[in-house]
């Protein structure tokens, strides 16, 4: 039984030519396409031997290599469908780029540029002057440095202003930052000394003034972007902290963490921003490009010029300097700014957190539109709530509009698990056993792609 079996599992090379296999040749290499029916063709051996299967179907073994090579010809990294409601959702990417950014990065990828190349000069020139400019524009400081992400940031501040020395922060300050990453780790690799300050819940001008001595290179305050204390708490404030530095003739440095470039109170964001956090006097501020600023990756330094001078010169900069590709888009994004109200059009983050409760029901009640034309789901528009995410605001909750479906034949369960599955995974959530779609981080040219995904999932 199993030597008829074997002998009938259909060859590599019949295979290879097979008419619907053939036409993955066109996107996969050869060898893709020859592995794929190999791990089929072995599997079904395996079976074999192990007497789990008794009959075979070529027509079954080339359906199973098709689904393998689609499987295995998809990217790893691609583009999702975030209905969770999250607005910068980390495990999504946090901040969509804008049109401007994403054509600044395609345009220095189409092409060569001038990177580190001054055209006026005709000689080489210096990556950060592309975002220097802009910056200190938009924000009026000295100077202005990019690297790769926030936590390059805080420990270049540190190498190349307290290496060897001590720097003092508030015990409250001292946040895991995602991914274990912790702000005390961080700081340790600086090879500053770290002290901290007062405790958990309060901290005082008077405790960073007592922890002074004459090895304090700096004075560093952590916005606790991503969690709270509240009750019986009290923290230093920038303006007193700057005082004291002034008294002591010490630098203060402010990580700020989200990047948040204007005031948002008014639609539930209780967050500092970037323009009040210089105005309180901080000599280095530091802060994320793709939170609350809509941009990409990138930890922003701007403060004093000789702060940043140094922070250049040093050899961790070259570490963690970013390619030409945050740059473009880092430098659009700034443009934005220039004129608020546009910007909170044009970056997807500030539109989506701005978005008005009447522009998200109309946008659900298209959606819902949509769903019911299929006709196996029960619809309906709802209110729920959101979240800001990606470690900004965590005591802010955006009240939002959502589009809820049951029925079907499924359970919730299933239809979010089949949601995810596929080229373009549309990431829901589940609510008192209804799968929900969030508007407020829905693209208005995706509410097509839910509605036929549902409509594959119902077999319509």
């Amino acid at each position: 039984m199993e030597k008829s079996l074997l002998r009938k599992l259909p060859k590599v090379d019949d295979l290879l030519k097979n008419e619907k296999i053939a036409p993955f040749f066109i996107t996969m290499p050869r060898e893709k396409v020859t592995d794929a029916i190999r791990t089929v063709t072995n599997l079904k051996r395996a079976q074999i031997l192990n007497g789990e299967i008794s009959t075979l179907c070529d027509e079954d073994i080339v359906n199973e290599i098709l689904a393998t090579l689609s499987v295995s010809n998809r990217k790893s990294l691609r583009p999702v469908i975030n209905a969770t409601g999250v607005v910068l959702h980390t495990n999504l990417g946090r901040a969509n780029l804008s049109q401007s950014a994403r054509d600044a990065v395609n345009s220095v990828i189409s092409n060569y540029s001038t990177l580190e190349y001054d055209p006026q000069a005709g000689s080489r020139g210096s990556r950060h002057v592309h975002v220097e400019k802009v910056i200190q524009k938009i924000l009026g400081v000295e100077a202005c440095m990019v690297v790769n992400n926030n936590a390059s940031a805080t420990m270049l501040s540190m190498a190349a202003m307290g290496r060897g020395k001590e720097m003092i922060v508030s015990r409250g300050e001292l946040v895991e930052i995602g991914g274990s990453f912790r702000i005390p780790d961080v700081m340790k690799e600086s090879q500053a000394t770290l002290v901290e300050v007062g405790t958990t819940n309060k901290t005082r001008a008077a405790d960073y003034r007592k922890a002074i001595t004459e090895n304090t290179a700096a004075i560093i305050k952590v916005h606790t972007s991503n969690y709270k204390i509240i009750g019986f708490t009290e923290e230093a404030t920038l303006g007193e902290l700057r005082t004291l530095c002034d008294e002591v003739n010490l630098p203060l440095i402010y990580d700020m963490g989200s990047g948040l470039m204007l005031d948002l109170h008014e639609y539930g964001v209780d967050e500092p921003n970037v323009k009040d956090a210089i105005k309180s006097g901080a000599d280095i501020v530091l802060f994320s490009g793709d939170k609350l600023l809509g941009g990409p990756q990138a930890g922003i330094i701007v403060g004093k010029k000789e702060y940043i001078d140094r922070m250049k010169a040093h050899p961790l900069a070259r570490v963690v300097r970013i390619d030409k590709m945050t740059i473009a888009a880092l430098e659009a994004t700034f443009n934005e700014y220039y004129n608020e109200e546009t910007a909170k059009k044009n970056i997807p983050v500030l539109k989506m957190i701005t978005m008005s409760m009447e522009e998200m029901e109309k946008k659900a009640l298209l959606l819902k539109e949509k769903i019911d034309r299929i006709g196996v789901f029960e619809t309906a528009v709802e209110e729920t709530t959101g979240v800001v995410g990606g470690g900004s605001a965590p005591s802010s909750v955006l009240k939002s509009m959502a589009v809820s479906i049951t029925g079907g034949g499924f359970t919730s369960e299933k239809v979010e698990k089949l949601l995810r599955k596929g080229d373009l995974p549309i990431v829901a959530r589940i609510k008192d056993e209804k799968v929900l779609f969030d508007i407020r981080t829905v693209f208005d040219n995706e509410l097509d792609l839910i509605s036929d995904k549902l409509r594959e999932i119902a077999g319509k």
